[in-house]
């Protein structure tokens, strides 16, 4: 209400400034006079209508309900049939996952499967995790190599056990020889005699085994020729 009487009032002082000016211009006939009130008329009716449809519209928006972000993501996971606290669940699954690959922990077959059901979950395809679920941990899985824990090797003639150590495909150190002896013990009898034939398991070394070898080889020292 006090909009429109601040409105009203200005136009009344226009019509006046207005009149006020044609009248030290040039003098108007009582037609002209007439159809110049008419005018301003028109234009405070119209005015008025404006002001009073823009008031109309902010009451409409004051009353509108606008719905939070958490309401929306709420209808987002229940179009997945989740809850946002299944959500936050499937969120420690992803980030336990990654944390296994990334430091490639555990049996990798087990990753796989449990890399699997992420993908079939539903909420898989929301945005936080689509790349991270469909793309990313199985490019990281794909990459994670596992090397057997052993594997076995036949004998040829010429072979001794510090040769087969030496191979590049097994220790690339013959001074590691003591773990093929160790893991063969019910095959060879006297590390120095070993047959065309037999097959030997050749274990993989830990990376404490490795550097033991590695630094015994280092330091070794042949004797001096006589």
């Amino acid at each position: 209400m006090k909009l429109n009487k601040s409105v009203l009032g200005i136009f009344a002082l226009l019509i006046l400034f207005s009149a006020n000016i044609l009248a030290q211009d040039t003098e108007l006939t009582e037609d002209q006079w007439q159809a110049q009130i008419t005018s301003l008329r028109a234009q405070k009716k119209t005015l008025t209508n404006e002001i009073a449809s823009l008031k109309t519209d902010i009451n409409n928006l004051k009353n509108t309900k606008v719905e939070s972000y958490e309401d929306c993501m709420n209808k987002l996971y229940s179009s997945l049939g989740a809850t946002a606290a299944d959500v936050a669940n499937f969120r420690v699954a992803v980030n336990q996952l990654d944390g296994r690959i990334a430091g490639q922990e555990g049996p990798k077959v087990d990753s796989q499967k449990d890399l699997d059901l992420l993908k079939l979950n539903k909420i898989s395809a929301l945005p936080e995790f689509y790349e991270r679920v469909h793309n990313t941990l199985q490019r990281d899985l794909d990459a994670w190599i596992v090397e057997p824990p052993e594997i076995n090797y036949t004998v040829v003639r010429g072979d001794n056990l510090w040769n087969i150590a030496k191979k590049p495909q097994h220790y690339g150190n013959g001074f590691a020889w003591p773990m093929i002896y160790k893991a063969n013990r019910d095959k060879i009898k006297n590390p120095d005699l070993i047959y065309p034939k037999q097959i030997f398991k050749i274990p993989k070394l830990t990376e404490q085994e490795k550097s033991k070898y590695n630094k015994i080889r280092k330091n070794y020292k042949p004797a001096p020729v006589q």
